[in-house]
């Protein structure tokens, strides 16, 4: 058997596989090892992302309030997503890149969702498409999956479905969480090779890990999960707003570029900049 592996990337402590496929993560599951899975929407966080190690790249519809400047990502098209999906997916050369499909791109049938699905997978590239739903999506994943398609699944607190959850709201609490569960498994039984929980309690996150043969990736679902995902401008401080509970910064990005500018700024209102040394 031709070997898989490669030395450890930058913060990790395991060998891991050259390309991470769906595979792998089902995997890491069975031998209790977490997976890491952050946005990217360029080829240089695809580049410094990958470098770094982690798993799973997600060029998610949040480039509609991370990159195009809407409110919300229910605005993001197709066509927008897609080219920076393929940037991403050109420029990452051991994670698995997935594509996340925009409201409105797959909920009206199954033969939507394919057609939308194809386009990510033969336009951009990416290894895995995502969308949100459990149950009332399992028609939309057995589609996609049946065709060869590989499906993450979003449940809990679905943005997509901001409005008809009445706002940004945790989901699972008391009696619902079964109903969390239960859309798990049916996403499970319709092919998904794994299960995004956003915005539920850590017991329930917990809980549908144990339940599932997949692995689970949380958002603000707890450390019970299989892996975590975080957009990378909250976790990394170019966003300064006001964050989700479940965020944490792990670097000032925004800072670190306020004084880089400033320091341009300086040098050419001083004429400092450029030296003889920029200068041909």
């Amino acid at each position: 058997m031709a070997n898989t592996e490669e030395p450890t990337p930058y913060g990790s402590t395991r060998p891991v596989p050259k390309r991470v496929r769906t595979h792998h993560l089902g995997e890491m599951k069975r031998r209790g090892e977490k997976f890491t899975m952050l946005t990217a929407y360029d080829m240089y966080t695809a580049q410094i992302f990958d470098e770094a190690g982690i798993d799973v790249l997600l060029v998610g519809d949040s480039a509609g309030n991370n990159v195009y400047g809407h409110r919300t990502s229910l605005p993001v098209t197709v066509d927008e997503l897609i080219p920076l999906a393929r940037a991403v997916a050109q420029n990452a050369k051991r994670a698995l890149v997935m594509g996340d499909l925009p409201f409105g791109s797959y909920q009206g049938s199954p033969e939507q969702a394919w057609d939308t699905a194809a386009r990510f997978m033969k336009e951009a590239g990416v290894a895995a498409v995502k969308l949100e739903g459990g149950a009332a999506m399992a028609p939309q994943i057995k589609r996609l999956t049946d065709g060869g398609i590989p499906v993450c699944a979003h449940i809990g607190f679905t943005p997509q479905y901001e409005h008809a959850l009445g706002g940004y709201r945790v989901q699972g609490r008391g009696d619902a969480s079964e109903r969390v569960l239960a859309d798990a498994l049916a996403a499970q039984q319709a092919g998904a090779f794994c299960v995004l929980m956003e915005m539920v309690p850590a017991e329930v996150g917990a809980k549908v890990t144990a339940e599932l043969d997949i692995p689970t990736i949380g958002i603000g679902a707890g450390n019970g999960t299989d892996g975590q995902v975080l957009v990378w401008q909250d976790a990394f401080g170019l966003n300064t707003g006001k964050l989700p509970r479940f965020v944490k910064q792990f670097a000032d990005l925004r800072g670190e570029l306020l004084k880089g500018v400033a320091a341009y700024t300086a040098d050419v209102k001083a004429g400092t900049f450029p030296a003889p040394e920029h200068t041909f």
